[in-house]
C-alpha cells in the first residue's frame, strides 16, 4: 500500500513547456512580472528551503527568469541610448547660439555649392568664340563677292552682244571664256585651289555655326533649373554678380529662356563675363565652406561638420 500511495513529484519539461523569447517571460509564468520583481522573486526563492515538489519546480525555473530579466534590461538600456543622440543636436543648437548660426551658415553654403556646381563645366573656348569672323573680314569678302558678280555680268553681256552681232565674234568668245572661268571660281572646292580666302557665304555660315554651338553649350549649363539666377545668390561673395548689366540674363534664366536670349555675339560675351564672375564666387564659397567645416571640427561640433561620402 505504501508503494501504491507514493506521491509522484510533478516534473516540468523545459524543452517543450518553457519557451524563452527575447523581451518576454517564459510561457508557464505570468507575463505581468517586471524585471525587478522577477529578480526579487528569484532571490527570495533561492533563500527559501527547497522541500517538496513545488520548490523543486521553482528551482528549475529560476535560471530562465534570470535570462529574461537580463534581456529586458538590455533592451531598455539600448532603447534609451538610441533615443538620446537623436534629441542631442537640436538641444545643443538651442542652447548655443554660435552652434545654431554655424549650422545655418554651413547648410546655406552646402546648398549653394550643390546648386551652382555646373559653373565648373563651362567651356571658355566655346563661349569666347575666338575664331569669330570680324567685320573687316566680312566687309572684304562682301567686296570680292560684288566684284565677282560685276565681272560675271560684263562677261555675260559681251557674249550676248556677240551673238546678236553688235560686237566682233572674238570679243564674244573672250567674254564667254571669262564668264566660264568666273563661274568655276564660284565653286568652293575649285576656288580653294587658287585662293585660301573664305568667301562671304562661308564667313556667314561660320558665324551661325559658332553662335549655335555657344547657345547649345549655354543650354547645357543652364539645365532644367536655370543656372544664372541660382548663382545670383552668390553676390555677397562677389559683388560683380549684382551688376545691373547682368539683369537681363538673370531674368531670362529665371524664365528658362536664356538660350533664346543669346541671339547675338554681344549677348554671348555678356554671358561669358557673368560665368567667369560666378566661377570666382564659387571658389570663394568653397573656401568659406571648408573654413567653416574645419572650425566646426576644431570646436567639436559634429552636427555642423560635413560627413564624408562613403566609397562604393
Amino acid at each position: 500500500m505504501a508503494d501504491q500511495q507514493k506521491i509522484t513529484q510533478p516534473t516540468i519539461d523545459l524543452a517543450s513547456g518553457a519557451v524563452l523569447r527575447p523581451g518576454r517571460a517564459a510561457d508557464p509564468l505570468p507575463a505581468t512580472l517586471s524585471p525587478d520583481a522577477a529578480s526579487g522573486q528569484v532571490a527570495s526563492e533561492a533563500n527559501a528551503p527547497s522541500n517538496g515538489p513545488d520548490n523543486t519546480a521553482r528551482n528549475a525555473v529560476q535560471p530562465e527568469l534570470a535570462v529574461v530579466g537580463e534581456h529586458e534590461s538590455g533592451a531598455s538600456e539600448g532603447a534609451l541610448s538610441e533615443e538620446e543622440p537623436d534629441a542631442d543636436p537640436s538641444a545643443k543648437a538651442d542652447a548655443d547660439p554660435d552652434l545654431a548660426k554655424a549650422l545655418a551658415s554651413q547648410r546655406e553654403l552646402r546648398m549653394i555649392l550643390r546648386q551652382c556646381d555646373r559653373v565648373l563645366l563651362m567651356d571658355f573656348e566655346q563661349l569666347a568664340m575666338s575664331h569669330w569672323p570680324d567685320n573687316y573680314a566680312l566687309a572684304a569678302a562682301r567686296r570680292y563677292r560684288d566684284l565677282w558678280l560685276f565681272a560675271m555680268v560684263i562677261a555675260g553681256l559681251l557674249f550676248l552682244s556677240g551673238l546678236s552681232g553688235f560686237v566682233a565674234a572674238w570679243i564674244a568668245g573672250a567674254g564667254f571664256g571669262a564668264m566660264m572661268v568666273l563661274l568655276m571660281l564660284g565653286v568652293p572646292s575649285l576656288r580653294r585651289l587658287i585662293s585660301a580666302r573664305p568667301s562671304y557665304v562661308e564667313l556667314l555660315t561660320t558665324r551661325r555655326r559658332m553662335l549655335r554651338e555657344a547657345r547649345a553649350h549655354a543650354a547645357h549649363l543652364e539645365g532644367a533649373a536655370g543656372l544664372v539666377w541660382q548663382c545670383a545668390r552668390m553676390a555677397r561673395f562677389n559683388p560683380a554678380l549684382a551688376n545691373a548689366r547682368f539683369s537681363p540674363l538673370v531674368r531670362a534664366s529665371e524664365r528658362r529662356r536664356l538660350p533664346h536670349y543669346l541671339s547675338r555675339r554681344e549677348h554671348v560675351r555678356l554671358y561669358l563675363m557673368y560665368m567667369l564672375e560666378a566661377e570666382k564666387a564659387y571658389s570663394r564659397v568653397q573656401k568659406a565652406f571648408f573654413k567653416g567645416n574645419q572650425n566646426a571640427i576644431d570646436r567639436g561640433w559634429q552636427e555642423v561638420a560635413a560627413e564624408p561620402v562613403p566609397r562604393t
